[in-house]
């Protein structure tokens, strides 16, 4: 007998001013199926979710579930029918324990006016336990780590009767370990009838946890396959729609003088006597789990945090910087690891995010010269082909990719000469990353020393000249790239070591 899906979504569309954002979408997910949702960033994954959710309604279409033709409108509906969106950026109050966020809006009460506090926390447990992990539901949101978090963010869902639970980018900011605890938790989930409907840019990760994959562009439904059908190479065309020879086209440049060189650099309790130098022309890549203390030491080479001790030299030249002001004026440009809270002012426009760090270049005696700074404005948009409505644009309507790009036009504004990239792709799709590969690859051609923080492996081997591998805040490899391999540098992160070359 076949299998009746558990959720149908049929020719379902969707127009916003100006864009069809949805055209005729099918998407059929089975009772216990981890089924992975792909495309690139404006594919239309997340308003195909948001629908699915009941917080947008679509102009056309129709949504069955269990055989059953249902009108979702709210997200309450979509509770009350077992559908749960746990999102990317996680809805939790830090201030209650884990327990009172697990059984939100759901508290079980004595004598029907006061809070059973032991029982909230004994069901919370139970939630909890089932998944498989150890989590203290006593402790406050704020103390428990990112990967935690999504756990009671799951639990919550699961606590609501969940049947079609949606996750959006879990692992986008997890590490090595606490992604293997997600896995696990999926695992479980499945085995228990529930299915999964999980949206990433880490095709690895489709591979490893999906049963189905559905792939969309421009609104529009490619195809829906068994993941076990598909290899890398096929999913890649799939998505954007060509051929994919090589994401990462490095080349053997001629590298200058020594742009920049740290020596000793140390700071109690985060990193020890880290050393390196990288040159005009060369990308460095420092590999490492989250945690290793990579983004803690180009932090401080920026003048974000300050080292206890340890020497920095720009171009041979000692010098001590204690701010990002500072660094500015020595050529140093820092696109952060959380470019929403860091690197961009997401309430202005994309050519203030632009020219901010430039203004001094437009300023004629008090006055800046609109026309000048609009001038470069454009030729940077044009440059770095930020794909946006215009200058106006607010920054935080920019894809993951445009707002990584604004942040590098800012800093080729400012006329850095080294910029560091801490994970430059993280949580955009595999069409904006080849187009950072490929700026990157460009601005290293052109003279500029890069650094980059990646906990992507297959990123930092395809784009380095040279790697640098942090375990436990202290250097653990320091490798040629003739000499780097993914076994190597695995190796170094996971265990340390001491493998310079």
């Amino acid at each position: 007998m076949e299998q009746v899906p558990l959720l149908e979504m049929k020719g379902i569309t969707k127009r916003f001013p100006g864009v069809l954002a949805l055209n005729a979408v099918d998407f059929t997910v089975m009772p216990g199926e981890v089924h992975a949702l792909v495309g690139e960033n404006g594919a239309g994954k997340s308003t195909l979710m948001k629908i699915l959710g009941g917080a947008y309604t679509a102009d056309s279409g129709e949504i069955w579930l269990n055989g059953k033709r249902h009108f979702l409108h709210t997200p309450k509906d979509a509770i009350d029918h077992g559908i749960n969106v746990v999102h990317q950026e996680l809805i939790l109050a830090p201030h209650l324990s884990a327990a009172e966020n697990i059984l939100m809006g759901r508290y079980p009460l004595r004598n029907s006016l006061m809070v059973d506090w032991n029982k909230l926390r004994q069901t919370a447990q139970e939630v909890v336990d089932g998944l498989g992990v150890t989590i203290n539901v006593s402790k406050p949101i704020r103390s428990l780590t990112i990967a935690q978090q999504q756990i009671i963010e799951i639990a919550r869902a699961l606590q609501r009767k969940s049947r079609i639970l949606v996750l959006d980018e879990p692992s986008a900011v997890l590490g090595k370990r606490d992604i293997e605890m997600l896995y696990s938790v999926i695992r479980r989930l499945k085995s228990q009838g529930i299915s999964v409907v999980y949206i990433s840019h880490r095709l690895e990760e489709i591979f490893l946890i999906s049963d189905r994959v559905t792939v969309l562009k421009d609104g529009s439904l490619v195809g829906t396959r068994q993941t076990s059908e598909l290899d890398s190479s096929q999913l890649l065309q799939m998505m954007i729609g060509r051929q994919i020879e090589n994401m990462f086209n490095w080349v053997d440049r001629k590298l200058g003088e020594v742009a920049l060189r740290i020596e000793g650099f140390s700071r109690k309790g985060v990193f020890e006597n880290i050393s390196f130098e990288v040159r005009n022309g060369e990308i460095l890549g420092i590999a490492g789990l989250v945690g290793s203390g990579r983004t803690e030491v180009v932090r401080a080479i920026a003048g974000a945090d300050r080292p206890d001790h340890g020497l920095l030299y720009i171009n041979k030249n000692p010098v001590r910087i204690r701010s990002p002001r500072q660094a500015l004026t020595y050529g140093i440009g820092l696109l952060p690891e959380d470019r929403k809270t860091q690197g961009l002012f997401l309430n202005r426009s994309l050519g203030e995010n632009i020219s901010i760090s430039s203004l001094k270049d437009y300023l004629e005696f008090i006055y800046l010269n609109l026309a000048k700074e609009r001038k470069a404005i454009f030729q940077y948009i044009k440059a770095l082909d930020i794909r946006a409505t215009g200058p106006n644009q607010l920054a935080a309507n920019l894809s993951g990719g445009n707002k990584q790009k604004a942040i590098i036009a800012r800093w080729l504004g400012a006329k850095s000469k080294i910029l560091i990239f801490d994970e430059p792709t993280r949580g955009i799709d595999v069409g904006a990353k080849m187009e950072i590969y490929h700026l990157m690859d460009k601005l290293a051609s052109a003279g500029v020393a890069i650094i980059m923080v990646s906990s992507e492996i297959l990123e930092v081997l395809g784009m380095s000249d040279t790697i640098l591998v942090m375990w436990r805040g202290k250097s653990a490899g320091y490798f040629s790239r003739a000499d780097a391999t993914e076994e190597k540098v695995l190796e170094a992160a996971l265990l340390g070591g001491n493998h310079h070359e």
